[in-house]
């Protein structure tokens, strides 16, 4: 997500430092985008940017950050101006994770695993030769980030395997009642209809096109299949079920995530409504008015 962000927005400088590196595995990236108050409506987000010369001065708080506890460098949002609108007071920046002021906290899920970290940054220095993009504009470079981030959720191969759950289905054959046989099968046109959605994705970015829609499409539909294959795979196991441990128990514990993570579903359809279906945004929405002057929680 970090690597095309730099491609589209990023410096010659910035390119040629960073994109080698990360395209070798060298150095592992995380994203420091959502806040405690900031999640779905990310544009609400508070940690603030003050600018102190060649650098900037970074103090706020950021969650569900992937990998945050091992992670060499961040793409981090924050407030630059908080008179403007809260879309257009936003800028990104290159953060190294090692940085005096980050301390980093891994937060345990529900699956036992501690993939998710938050991230305190006080008075954290970074330098103005790692901001992306122009002063205040972040956030055309974080719409950015978070299109790849949802074609990459979206990647069938990489997140469920319909073999496997075929494999687990033959092996508890005497649960494969009438309706479980139509819900597999279901589940079936749902992956495939995915797999030709994304190769038409990236037919697309290799004639120079990036998707819009489409990648909030794919990210509503790889959810839906991982909670409903989820499903499957425990009511196939039966009384076994009811294991703590086991591949379909944490593929269900993990499901849900999957509605939230990358923008939430309601999230989604929001993109999907405007962009394909032309539907007129809420009215309410307060996208030109002064963020400071916003009601806040």
């Amino acid at each position: 997500m970090a690597g095309p962000t730099l491609i589209a927005h990023g410096s010659e400088d910035q390119k040629a430092r960073f994109l080698p590196p990360m395209l070798r595995g060298d150095e592992v990236w995380c994203q420091l985008f959502s806040e405690p108050g900031a999640g779905s409506d990310l544009a609400s987000l508070s940690t603030r940017a003050v600018q102190d010369g060649a650098h900037w001065v970074v103090n706020g708080q950021k969650v569900w950050c992937s990998g945050g506890h091992y992670a060499d460098f961040g793409i981090l949002l924050a407030r630059s101006d908080p008179k403007a609108p809260k879309h257009k007071g936003i800028t990104y920046f290159l953060v190294d994770m090692r940085t005096p002021g980050i301390e980093v906290r891994p937060l345990r899920q529900m699956n036992g695993a501690a993939h998710f970290t938050e991230v305190f940054l006080s008075d954290v220095r970074v330098p103005d030769a790692h901001r992306v993009g122009p002063l205040h504009q972040g956030w055309s470079c974080a719409m950015t980030t978070l299109l790849h981030e949802r074609m990459a959720i979206g990647d069938i191969d990489r997140m469920f395997s319909f073999d496997e759950l075929a494999a687990h289905a033959r092996a508890h054959r005497d649960r494969l009642d009438p309706v479980l046989r139509d819900e597999l099968t279901q589940l079936y046109v749902w992956v495939r209809s995915l797999e030709l959605l994304n190769a038409r994705v990236i037919s697309r970015l290799g004639r120079g096109s990036l998707a819009a829609a489409e990648s909030s499409v794919m990210k509503l539909a790889i959810a839906r299949i991982l909670s409903k294959s989820a499903d499957l795979g425990l009511r196939l196991l039966g009384p076994e079920a009811l294991l703590r441990k086991g591949p379909w128990q944490d593929q269900w514990l993990f499901a849900p995530s999957m509605h939230i993570a990358g923008g939430t579903d309601e999230i989604q359809k929001n993109i999907a409504g405007e962009r394909v279906l032309g539907l007129p945004r809420d009215p309410l929405d307060p996208r030109d008015v002064p963020f400071e002057l916003l009601k806040r929680a």
